[in-house]
């Protein structure tokens, strides 16, 4: 599993129609290292089905959406 601020793991997933790895984008800014922790642990309590199985996340403020990887 990857953990990013970046939007190309996306995107370079998508275009390779690869399975894995899970990568989970946050998508919020100016967090504090400790914030950031909590949300990333957070978030994997919540997906952790979906990250297993392959799926890219994309973390905001109040949602989570999850795509199952290969992205079409």
């Amino acid at each position: 599993m990857v953990v990013t601020l970046d939007a190309d793991f996306h995107a370079l997933l998508a275009l390779s129609q690869a399975s894995k790895p899970s990568v989970v984008r946050i998508r919020l800014e100016g967090l504090r290292a400790e914030e950031f922790c909590r949300i990333v642990r957070n978030v994997i309590q919540q997906c952790l089905a979906d990250l297993a199985q392959g799926a890219v996340l994309s973390v905001q403020e109040n949602r989570i959406r999850v795509r199952r990887l290969p992205v079409a």
